[in-house]
């Protein structure tokens, strides 16, 4: 036997060193023996990120990846944007009080300032701002404890598919029941149809199901044997984000202003997902014209940074002092970068240049969904887009819908990381691809996100047809299964 056939070991007399381990890898291990089962994002994306600049974030391996997720759609500039650096260091070096409750400062004024000049006008004109806790989901509490006090009902209306939150009463209004089911209730919602053209709750799709969706809140509300008790709000969604990507028509939305209006139901609009140029305007309400009486702001709003704030018609300001409160309320550096974040994307027409470029990517998206048969469904607004996943050989609905495939949703998100290319699901079975990159993004990089995004579908979907391959083949060892994992993620 020649010197090149032993073994290493055997050669030298001591044991073949193991090679080393992959950057990164102690850290992900230490993360998954530390952090708790609910962890979401780092099961999907088993990755170390160590620099971010705009679109592109490195990992510790040294790989590149384009970031279609942006913080679940907190990060309007991208990552690191120089105006946002800039007005986070100003604030620092200014020796400004980083905390202080909700005592006035200049960059709490400044910020109030610049969120006002982004409101539509009728509704900033009468409005006021309540700072919030750090996160959205306390927003929505606190726009329903406002509602509460001013009307003196219990209870709200909010609709299937609908996400507002993981406390208590943010999570009553949410519509996914599994992680509803492990807690007792949060308060007394009635659940309302939200106009879903694709999967119609209807059955009939288009504005045919959106019509019949406004007459059936209507007639529900106004029937005394409806069992509806009057609420002290309706909520909604102008796009739902973590529901799938499903934009309201702008009629429904006339349409639900209308029936709360005449009702007198507070209409409270989440836009914590939505604000910030989103969806091709500042404000998701911008499109329909409706003026809500509340609207819950969060992640973008902060520039990078946490901050929740419920803006609301000063007739509904009742609370007694103290009546929400939080100790986060003053965050500087977030209301600083915040500030910078609203004045930048509307000096540069960012809402405008997503409404553009986010109809460029929708028609791509639907010209692979004629290529691609397992692409049900392509929607969204702006650059909030939305690719539903199917089983094109199982039996199509009465609206002419396959059922979701959300194993064949998991192996595109792998494809798409392995690409370098990062999109997390959401929707109803997690079989839709959301779509959330910067509205800083370059033409150069739209072309790169749609080629791999369209080769990753492909890949995956031929792996599906491959003789032998079962539910879920390809999926990494560290990936869960969508059950497991919840369609409701968007941590607030």
């Amino acid at each position: 036997m020649s010197l090149a056939a032993v073994p290493a070991q055997a050669a030298s007399g001591a044991p073949a060193l193991a090679p080393p381990p992959a950057p990164g890898e102690a850290i992900l291990r230490r993360q998954r023996v530390r952090e708790s089962a609910a962890r979401t994002y780092a099961r999907s994306f088993p990755i170390v990120p160590v620099r971010a600049n705009g679109m592109t974030v490195e990992g510790a391996d040294g790989r590149r990846y384009l970031d279609c997720l942006s913080g679940a759609g907190t990060l309007a500039l991208g990552h690191n944007h120089p105006v946002v650096l800039e007005a986070i260091r100003r604030t620092l070096d200014s020796g400004a009080p980083l905390h202080l409750l909700d005592l006035a400062t200049a960059e709490k004024d400044d910020f109030t300032s610049a969120l006002f000049e982004s409101l539509p006008a009728e509704f900033a004109t009468r409005a006021r701002v309540h700072f919030c806790g750090p996160a959205g989901t306390d927003a929505v509490e606190a726009a329903l404890k406002l509602m509460q006090t001013a009307t003196g009902r219990p209870g709200a209306l909010a609709f299937t598919g609908a996400y507002h939150g993981m406390t208590a009463g943010a999570l009553a209004l949410t519509g996914n029941v599994a992680v509803k089911e492990p807690l007792p209730s949060g308060g007394e919602v009635v659940r309302l149809p939200y106009p879903y053209g694709y999967r119609c709750p209807f059955g009939v799709g288009g504005e045919a199901g959106a019509d019949l969706g406004a007459t059936y809140v209507e007639r529900l509300l106004d029937d005394p044997a409806g069992g509806v008790v009057p609420p002290a709000a309706m909520i909604l969604e102008a796009v739902q984000g973590e529901g799938g990507v499903v934009p309201a028509p702008d009629g429904w939305l006339r349409e639900m202003r209308r029936i709360t209006t005449e009702r007198g139901i507070p209409l409270i609009v989440d836009e914590v997902q939505t604000g910030v140029g989103r969806t091709g305007a500042m404000w998701a309400v911008e499109h329909s014209g409706i003026v809500p009486d509340a609207m819950v702001l969060s992640k973008a709003i902060g520039g990078s940074l946490p901050l929740a704030v419920v803006v609301y018609r000063e007739d509904y300001d009742g609370w007694r002092p103290g009546a929400h409160t939080g100790t986060f309320r003053g965050n500087t550096l977030a209301m600083a970068a915040g500030a910078a974040t609203l004045r930048y994307v509307a000096a540069h027409g960012l809402a405008e240049r997503a409404a553009v470029v986010g109809e460029r990517m929708t028609a791509r998206l639907r010209e692979l969904a004629g290529e691609l048969p397992v692409i049900g469904d392509v929607r969204g607004r702006g650059l909030m887009l939305g690719v539903e996943l199917v089983d094109p050989t199982a039996e199509a609905d009465a609206c002419g819908a396959h059922p979701a495939d959300p194993a064949l949703a998991v192996r595109v998100r792998e494809a798409c990381l392995a690409r370098g290319l990062i999109v997390e699901l959401g929707g109803r079975h997690d079989a839709v691809l959301r779509l959330l990159p910067p509205l800083t993004i370059t033409d150069e990089q739209v072309a790169a996100v749609l080629e791999r995004l369209a080769d990753a579908i492909a890949a995956a979907s031929s792996l599906a047809e491959a003789p032998g391959a079962g539910a879920g083949a390809g999926a990494g060892a560290g990936a869960a299964s969508p059950s497991a994992r919840g369609a409701w993620k968007a941590e607030r």
